[in-house]
């Protein structure tokens, strides 16, 4: 009996391509994460290199778990796992809050561990509670953290530092502005394994760009050792705080259900439709691959959704394929040299490119939203009223301020509070109370469910 496609193992040379493709396609989104916290800390280029090459090597483990599978934990389908977007937000803030920068990432590394132990117990439950978690909030959520992440790629085109002389220069937004055509231009007249790489190479044409300007620096290279391995515990053993830990806590719900998400759709995908045990596995891998990523300073992992696009648009159904991909995500954070060629990116070259980057991941949200059944008064007011306090800490940055600190790790993350209501009015308006027509209440997603079959 031939193997399912999804269990296939393809010949050697399609192996190491195609898995290649798949780090193409999410290189960017791995290393953004440690850019941003990184940056907000202060941390040094060597540093930035270190935790960037962390990102990596810990992505490519949880690859592993996911694709490969150990026990009751991986979802076993090709699945590319990496630094999950949700954690920026509320990570830069324990940033801002922590007096001593030094002991940040010790903070969030503690969080993350918690977080993923609590995550990997409520894996099980977390399956059958699928229904408290349709298109609706789903989609809000991952258009959040799009919308969230975007004034970080609008900073980055200004330049490196608001207090340096260039910052917001007619030079730095002129590189944004190149690097943002050269990807644009890519995607709308190249095709194949080339378009799947735009951002890449955009990131690549602006640095070229950027030398004759001045604004490109080499200086990570040439300190990077070409062999390293990401010392556990590198930046200090972890410390326990409890508002940073409930923060991530959050987040976790969040990741999990976007991971959820990606289940229910990469299965339809597939062929191999990702019921309640599938889906429990697969959140096992995630918060498992999260609590042990800090050990290795790295962050909190989750499904890449880029990626599934990637598996709809080759068929390449094999999850031996991501697994080829985890396996040169490990290489690459065991090789400084590599991890530090993005360190050389200027930060113009990456805001033109993270405006592409953050924008795709709110219009992934907004896509799911459109199977939300938005025709439905009830929905309408969930996303309006989860969005709007989503937007609430981008647009008026300052709102909390007169509440406690410990709370505003938790208030100043517009991820968090959005998808906290968004629950909170997804259970009020389609779950709780008596004497609901059938049709107003909202069904979890189903993965490929046409907007059709929604009404």
């Amino acid at each position: 009996m031939a193997a399912h496609p999804v269990d296939e193992k393809l010949p050697a040379l399609k192996m190491a391509t195609t898995g290649l493709q798949h780090v193409a396609a999410m290189y960017a989104g791995v290393v953004a994460p440690p850019l941003i916290v990184g940056a907000a800390i202060g941390l040094t280029g060597t540093e930035l290199t270190f935790l960037t090459g962390a990102c990596l090597f810990t992505a490519g483990l949880a690859t592993f778990l996911q694709t490969l599978g150990i026990w009751k934990i991986g979802a076993r389908l090709p699945f590319v796992n990496g630094v999950t977007f949700a954690g920026v937000a509320p990570m830069t803030a324990i940033v801002a809050s922590t007096d001593d920068k030094s002991d940040a990432l010790p903070i969030i590394f503690g969080a993350v561990i918690v977080a993923g132990l609590l995550g990997f117990l409520a894996a099980p439950f977390f399956s059958k509670a699928i229904r408290f978690f349709p298109p609706v909030v789903t989609g809000t959520v991952i258009t959040l953290i799009g919308v969230s992440l975007l004034p970080v790629a609008f900073g980055w085109a200004q330049g490196p530092s608001p207090t340096a002389k260039d910052y917001g220069s007619t030079t730095n937004l002129t590189l944004a502005a190149i690097t943002l055509v050269v990807v644009l231009l890519l995607r709308r007249f190249t095709r194949g394994f080339v378009k799947q790489i735009a951002v890449l190479l955009g990131l690549i044409a602006g640095t070229l760009i950027a030398i004759p300007f001045g604004v490109t620096d080499f200086s990570p290279v040439a300190g990077a050792d070409i062999v390293g391995f990401p010392t556990p515990f590198h930046f200090g053993a972890p410390q326990f705080q409890l508002a940073a830990i409930l923060s991530l806590c959050v987040v976790m719900v969040v990741s999990m259900t976007e991971s959820t998400a990606d289940m229910l759709a990469l299965g339809e995908i597939v062929d191999r439709p990702a019921d309640e045990k599938t889906i429990a596995a697969g959140l096992r891998a995630d918060t498992l691959g999260s609590a042990l990523s800090p050990l290795f300073n790295g962050f909190m992992c989750s499904a890449f959704a880029q990626n599934i696009g990637l598996v709809a648009m080759t068929r390449i159904r094999s999850r031996f394929v991501v697994a080829t991909g985890g396996a040169f995500l490990v290489l690459m954070g065991l090789c400084p040299v590599a991890a530090s060629l993005i360190a050389v990116v200027p930060r113009p070259v990456l805001g033109g490119a993270g405006v592409v980057l953050f924008g795709s991941v709110a219009a992934s949200g907004i896509q799911t939203l459109v199977r939300a059944g938005l025709d439905r008064d009830n929905n309408v007011l969930i996303v309006a009223v989860s969005l709007a306090v989503g937007i609430i800490p981008i647009t008026e940055p300052e709102f909390y301020h007169a509440f406690p600190e410990t709370a505003k790790i938790v208030l100043d993350s517009g991820i968090s509070t959005g998808c906290v209501m968004a629950v909170l009015l997804n259970l009020v308006f389609n779950h709780i109370g008596k004497g609901r027509e059938a049709h107003d209440v909202t069904h979890p997603m189903e993965a490929g469910e046409e907007i059709a079959a929604v009404h």
